[in-house]
């Protein structure tokens, strides 16, 4: 048996369409973002051999998109921060997968990890990596794991064999429904985003943007910069939530900068911004023509009196992310409660998971952001390949990390936002279940969790199986939004899960 990751063989043999139905290699990393990303190059370039696996066609994840290349981008770069450091990246991914070390796997669906074997692995627990930056952590035995993804238009199945597993899954956008939520114009703000750097795309050509976040002044700003009027950001939080965070703030001058920069460009362009208020309904017939925005109290709750209309033809609206963890919870990965209020997993100073032979990094272990993501990637993989972590990337990231708590904290939605939700206001738009429902579940039928709401009512048992509706029947159940925990992190066509050997089941 091999005794560390880059002793296993290479990709195995191409099917008749050029590519392998089966990869080995040391080390799986899922996901091609900023910290899938870090992750691959560096621990190629520490001598693994590294399968990277993604949905995307592209590297870069959700944060770096790419323009279609027949729109004829010339500067894509223009709309992204911090592009200088992806390009780095990229290009070291290009290397690495010509000379052999990388197998690169773009449109990629994992849809489950499952252990192949488990073995002591002596050496490597008798020195673990990092040092003294590994004190305490638990002897753990590493295992040999199956990456089953589904690939490419035509759903092929794929299997991945490798000693170690790096999840860098992501996340998506936190949703709080309001009435009129579900009419056309109305998108995520990271959506709004997607659209823009991806497919040069404005939802409209006045558009509100609203809900929590420091994302929702990187949107104004972009939207503004490429033609679009912004009536106002409607940011449910007030800025002195940073105040006992000062200290953090202080370490994290570049970060600040940041801040600085979004709030002249909403200077420049006469955009609004309008802290410790919601947009609480959105109005229109076949598209929105207006919102009402509403003054909330410290727990976020509407203020009588205090509505405004403000007309606009698009409202980019979001409350924040949610770290993706079905694939790491599907393993039985632990989690904790972060900051913002959402569930991450769990990872020691190293960046694994209780889960021996699982690494993890980026929004998985709490939602902060790509530069982060991009230290955490660099970590993992020098844990992965049992190499001592630069003392300077450990510092970055507890510098880093304190600041994106501070940014969660101060962002987390309050208790009371549910009062803007009307009875007939739809929660899970896939199954159309309206508030009214799943408080009646509640009140009258006993649930007392979103699994038993979701029982009572389907809310969650869509197409999206609850990414959307999640947090909302959560709160209205009255508790926190726990990590789901399913078999299958996507659709997976029939013919696949009948043609898995029994060993793999």
């Amino acid at each position: 048996m091999p005794t560390s990751p880059s002793d296993l063989p290479g990709p195995g043999a191409p099917d008749a369409a050029g590519r392998p139905d089966e990869v080995r290699a040391g080390v799986a990393v899922v996901g091609a973002g900023p910290a899938g990303l870090a992750a691959a190059v560096t621990a190629a370039g520490l001598g693994l051999r590294v399968a990277l696996l993604d949905a995307g066609e592209r590297p870069g994840g959700q944060f770096y998109r790419h323009p279609a290349p027949q729109l004829g981008a010339e500067r894509p770069e223009a709309l992204h921060h911090g592009w200088a450091a992806f390009a780095v990246r990229e290009r070291a991914l290009r290397a690495h997968t010509a000379s052999g070390r990388v197998t690169y796997l773009p449109g990629h669906h994992v849809w489950t990890v499952v252990p192949q074997d488990a073995a002591p692995d002596a050496a490597r627990d008798a020195a673990p990596a990092g040092g003294a930056a590994a004190g305490g952590a638990a002897r753990r035995a590493l295992a040999a794991w199956v990456l089953h993804a589904v690939a490419g238009p035509e759903e092929r199945a794929v299997a991945v064999r490798a000693r170690a597993v790096l999840l860098a899954t992501g996340s998506y956008e936190r949703q709080l429904p309001f009435p009129g939520w579900t009419l056309p114009g109305v998108v995520g703000a990271g959506g709004e985003q997607g659209l823009l750097k991806a497919g040069l795309v404005l939802p409209g050509r006045r558009v509100v943007v609203a809900g929590s976040g420091p994302l929702l002044l990187a949107v104004a700003g972009s939207l503004a910069s490429a033609g679009a009027r912004v009536p106002a950001v409607v940011e449910a939080a007030a800025y002195t939530g940073y105040a006992p965070a000062l200290p953090a703030l202080l370490r994290n001058p570049a970060k600040l900068a940041e801040g600085a920069v979004y709030g002249g460009a909403l200077l420049r362009h006469g955009v609004r911004l309008l802290t410790r208020h919601a947009v609480t309904e959105a109005h229109g017939t076949d598209r929105v023509e207006a919102v009402t925005v509403a003054r909330l109290d410290a727990d976020w709750r509407p203020l009588p009196g205090t509505a405004r209309r403000i007309p606009c033809d698009a409202v980019a609206v979001g409350h924040g992310l949610v770290p993706q963890l079905e694939l790491a919870t599907a393993l039985g990965c632990a989690t904790r409660r972060a900051a913002d209020g959402t569930a991450a997993l769990d990872l020691d100073a190293l960046q694994r998971t209780s889960v021996p032979g699982i690494w993890s990094a980026g929004e998985t272990g709490g939602i902060a952001g790509a530069q982060p993501a991009l230290v955490e990637g660099e970590i993992a993989a020098h844990a992965v390949a049992g190499r001592p972590v630069p003392a300077a990337l450990l510092r970055r990231r507890a510098r880093l990390r304190a600041f994106a708590d501070a940014m969660g904290r101060a962002h987390r939605p309050g208790e009371g936002w549910t009062g803007w939700l009307r009875d007939d206001t739809d929660v899970c738009r896939c199954e159309e279940v309206p508030a009214g429902r799943i408080r009646e579940a509640v009140r009258d039928l006993g649930a007392r969790d979103a699994r038993t709401a979701k029982l009572l009512t389907r809310a969650g048992m869509g197409w999206c199986q609850g990414r959307m509706c999640g947090p909302a029947v959560a709160a209205l159940a009255g508790e926190e939004q726990a990590p789901d925990r399913r078999p299958l992190s996507c659709p997976v066509p029939m013919r696949l899960l009948a043609g898995l050997p029994p060993a793999d089941g």
